[in-house]
């Protein structure tokens, strides 16, 4: 959540930075402001609303030409989304700016300790208490860095926050504490933000920040240093990926860009994954065979659509590896007191890596001396850089709020993961890893043609427009995937969704079964444990009360013909694999869904692309 840029250097900042939250929006957020440093004072704008309400401001109101910038987007979590709550907050007697992402949980007793020294306080936000405390700092002398290191030893809390001082023209300062935030290296100019985006317009080589870090920037350099001001090491990086794979491509939305972007993401995913001899590697993996032998239980740890693409991985580790495997949502994990050691495997699934929820929950692991594993999309990002290996997705920039490229590489990852394990633990031969890894290798295209048939998902959605509820069913891993359609349209289409276990529909969810109600179905494929005859009888039951069921199954599947209302054929996949091509339909049908129904398909309301809070 919240979307950071700052910037130093020969362009107009202002121009620099709004260009920087535009790339941001996908974030999430409610408000948006801009201050720059010029002829000795700061100049600030913000507005409650979208990036457009600033910039209509900004054209009745401009502010001056200067070099020196900060800016933000703003997801409310301290006072409401007012012009007055918007950053960024001033010190003051307006001398220090600042903007920031995050909680600073002690806010309450530091702002009575400055009201208590005559300090007024124009906001209810807790990001003006570091704004003043820089203020009181500068005021007794200081310059912004040494004030910077003197206040963040006094917060408490995950934050970003970037600031600028009216009497230092040329200089933006910013420190992390479980929270993002990357640097751009460019030729006479640098760059600050939450994530690459904001300034790959400018340059693609970036600084990994690490933990606890206070960075200064200015046109001709970058000093980083440690909260108690010891220089500290940041690694440099290329961004692989370029302007244009942020842009939309010629879709109306990012997120229907991605969905179509699918066969070639979980591709990239795959790539690269086999020594000469043909077994399964993967580099990224800090952890030695052996360490990886001594392993006997895993713990998946995620959220939101992750979670799902974790219950997948549960079936599928289970099946090929043969020990435990708990699939558990980060925000609960650390607060039931779990049982791990040394011989727990923590998988973290995160797309940005910066997941308040689910890095709580890998220190609380660590600190029970659990082996620790990220799945992730973003490079240098916190989680996978707290973790001791890690598989990246190289999915590219997701940018749509509700994942959907997000969650089949994800799914790709964890596949690997579970292969791999199979071959360091003895537990599959060497010619049945082969056989999985490359019916998953031949998936693409499987999921390409899935794509290339999705007129009949999008005639569906503009047929289902008036209905108020949807229901999804799914047994084995088709569970997950209707989980994942469920929140999908719930997301963005704004509708009651709700995802069961097929078995489960006699238990009660048959009960909100009405006549009318579209139900989609994931029927397995035939062949495995009666799983697609069960399914089918669950189909019968749905239409026997009225309801309009919706299956997705096997193009040569003759038998659902007769039960079910609409059938939205799938390429032929060994069960396991089924959700990479079984999600694409619900993904399209709650994309065009929301699109009828005239959403902002790409920034849902209430919602964020990284939640970056607990």
């Amino acid at each position: 959540m919240c979307g950071i840029v700052g910037y130093v250097g020969p362009r107009s900042a202002r121009e620099v930075v709004i260009e920087g939250l535009r790339r941001l929006e996908y974030r999430g957020y409610d408000s948006a402001g801009v201050a720059v440093v010029a002829d000795g004072r700061i100049a600030a704008e913000k507005r409650a609303g979208k990036l457009l309400n600033l910039e209509l401001a900004l054209e009745d109101n401009p502010l001056p030409e200067s070099g020196t910038g900060i800016g933000h987007t703003r997801w409310a979590t301290h006072g409401a989304p007012t012009d007055g709550n918007a950053h960024p907050h001033l010190s003051q007697d307006g001398r220090v700016a600042v903007v920031h992402n995050g909680i600073i949980e002690n806010f309450a007793e530091l702002r009575a300790e400055l009201a208590a020294e005559g300090i007024s306080f124009r906001s209810e936000t807790d990001t003006e208490v570091a704004a003043q405390l820089l203020g009181v700092e500068v005021a007794k002398g200081a310059d912004l860095h040494a004030a910077l290191l003197t206040v963040v030893n006094r917060l408490q809390g995950a934050f970003t926050l970037v600031a600028v001082d009216a009497q230092a023209p040329g200089r933006v300062v910013a420190a992390r504490r479980n929270s993002p935030l990357v640097v751009g290296l460019g030729e006479g100019e640098n760059f600050l933000a939450s994530d690459v985006a904001a300034f790959i317009e400018h340059t693609r080589e970036a600084l990994e920040l690490g933990q606890d870090s206070v960075v200064e920037i200015t046109a001709d350099g970058v000093q980083v240093s440690d909260f108690a001001g010891r220089p500290a090491e940041a690694r440099r990086y290329h961004v692989d990926w370029d302007l244009s794979a942020a842009e939309k491509g010629g879709f109306d939305w990012f997120m229907r860009k991605e969905i179509f972007e699918q066969p070639q993401a979980v591709a990239d995913t795959l790539l690269g994954r086999h020594t000469e001899d043909g077994a399964l590697t993967l580099d990224e993996i800090r952890l030695s065979e052996e360490d990886l032998r001594q392993i006997h239980k895993i713990i998946i740890i995620a959220a939101g659509t992750s979670f799902y693409a974790g219950m997948v991985a549960k079936y599928a580790i289970e099946h090929w590896v043969r020990i435990p495997c708990e699939v558990e949502l980060a925000s609960e994990f650390r607060y039931r007191d779990p049982i791990v050691d040394s011989s727990t495997l923590v998988v973290a699934i995160s797309q940005s890596g910066e997941t308040a929820d689910t890095l709580m929950a890998i220190r609380h692991a660590r600190e029970q001396h659990a082996r620790v594993l990220a799945i992730c999309n973003t490079n240098g990002s916190t989680i996978p850089r707290e973790s001791d290996a890690v598989i990246y997705t190289h999915a590219g920039p997701e940018i749509g709020v509700a994942s959907t490229k997000g969650f089949t590489t994800q799914l790709a990852a964890c596949y690997l993961l579970g292969l791999y394990l199979a071959q360091v633990k003895g537990t599959m031969y060497g010619d049945e890893i082969a056989a999985v890894t490359k019916e998953l290798e031949g998936l693409p295209p499987l999921m390409q043609q899935v794509l290339d048939n999705s007129a009949p998902v999008l005639d569906l959605a503009a047929r289902l427009a008036d209905q108020p509820s949807v229901l999804f069913l799914g047994r084995h891993v088709g569970y997950p995937v209707a989980l994942e359609g469920a929140l999908k349209l719930k997301e963005i289409a704004y509708l009651h969704a709700e995802g069961f276990a097929a078995g489960e529909l006699k238990h009660g969810p048959i009960a909100i079964i009405e006549p009318g109600m579209p139900v989609f179905v994931v029927v397995p494929p035939r062949g495995r444990d009666q799983l697609h005859d069960k399914v089918i009888s669950n189909i019968q039951e749905i239409r026997a009360r009225g309801a309009r069921p919706i299956a997705l199954a096997e193009q040569d599947d003759a038998v659902v013909e007769e039960f079910a209302s609409t059938v939205i054929r799938l390429p032929r996949v060994s069960t396991i694999l089924q959700p990479l091509v079984a999600v694409i339909p619900l993904q399209l049908f709650a994309c065009e869904l929301a699109t009828v129904l005239g959403h902002d398909v790409d920034q849902p309301r209430n919602l964020a692309k990284s939640v970056t809070v607990e």
